[in-house]
């Protein structure tokens, strides 16, 4: 299984504040930088109490009570601009992981997806300006490339605002950097507990959408850590890719549930049969590293040094990387290695 760990511990002394801090991947990131790092503090910005009371009970079971004083938690949305600008004041590093991720639940609520995921990208922008925060880290998905569904368009939105933003910095100097990755094995959402699920209670057989889909996986551990290690190597304006392992959804199933048959139920409305995270289009502007690709800004009227030449060589012209070309290909105990990470 490939690490994406970071080499030094980036965020020792600073002030880290993670939107959306109460998902799956909020929780585990504040356990992991609790445990590994030396942060001066941990905001964890949601608009959920209850969410936020239990990862305060949760993390006062794990980590001793100087641990738990490095810790605050703060009530607040990322439509509200003034909230988010008052949350902000004196953080070093900003992780932004809020945003509405159901493709049905956007589809049919398409305002509420766009006010959350596109304004509060605007949002966190400008709050990030106003208080000279040093870095910020969003979280992207595989859908935002060449989008079919309106999930997928505002994070596409999402992803042009970050990395737009390095432009307005001037010399405040702030940067901002995306990562972009596929399905997290385990997380809320996933296809992988449903099935679990589903086996468990005893069902005949698992819904498979088509026999031909492939999806790109990446453990909570390995998406924690490619956050991390993306935040050490920024340069501003980049998206960040992992290389990561596909896998067909029949093979899901049977990693999952071996003797259970499958029963094809069709694509869902807003899904693709792969997943793309570089297009053939981002080619020109992608370098490729030992363990991920990145694409370069295209419009950099900032101080930087590109990747190309520097650490990294240009993919050939033409070049994508999707689900179904995918060099890399897990097999059932390389998936069920993932999930046992998420536990």
């Amino acid at each position: 299984m490939r690490s994406f760990a970071p080499k030094t511990p980036i965020l020792d002394g600073k002030v880290v504040l993670i939107t959306g801090g109460t998902g799956s991947f909020g929780r585990r990131f504040v356990h992991r930088v609790l445990a590994e790092q030396q942060p001066r503090k941990i905001i964890v910005l949601s608009r959920d109490e209850l969410k936020q009371y239990e990862m305060q009970a949760e993390l006062a079971e794990a980590f001793p009570s100087e641990a738990m004083a490095k810790m605050r938690f703060f009530l607040g949305d990322v439509r509200d601009r003034t909230r988010l600008t008052l949350a902000f004041r004196g953080v070093d590093v900003v992780i932004h992981a809020a945003a509405l991720k159901q493709v049905p639940a956007a589809e049919y609520n398409p305002s509420e997806c766009i006010h959350t995921n596109v304004m509060g990208a605007e949002n966190v922008v400008w709050a990030a300006l106003t208080n000279h925060v040093q870095r910020i880290v969003a979280l992207s998905t595989d859908k935002a490339c060449n989008p079919i569904n309106l999930y997928g368009a505002t994070k596409l939105a999402s992803d042009k605002t970050f990395v737009a933003a390095n432009n307005l910095a001037g010399d405040i100097g702030t940067r901002f950097s995306v990562v972009r990755y596929g399905n997290v094995a385990g997380s809320r959402g996933s296809v992988a507990p449903l099935f679990q699920r589903l086996a468990a209670n005893g069902a005949k057989e698992l819904p498979i959408t088509d026999p031909r889909m492939t999806r790109f996986w990446i453990s909570l551990d390995q998406g924690v850590d490619f956050v991390l290690s993306s935040l050490e190597m920024m340069r501003g304006g980049e998206v960040f890719v992992p290389k990561i392992g596909s896998m067909t959804m029949p093979d899901v199933a049977r990693a999952l549930a071996p003797d259970l048959p499958h029963k094809t139920v069709g694509i869902r409305p807003g899904e693709k049969l792969h997943e793309v995270m570089i297009s053939a289009d981002d080619a020109r502007m992608t370098t490729e590293l030992a363990d991920r690709y990145v694409i370069e800004p295209e419009f950099v009227e900032y101080t930087r040094t590109p990747f190309a030449g520097d650490t990294g060589e240009r993919v050939a012209d033409g070049f994508s990387y999707s689900s179904d070309a995918n060099s890399e290909w897990l097999d059932a105990d390389a998936l069920m290695a993932l999930l046992a990470q998420h536990g």
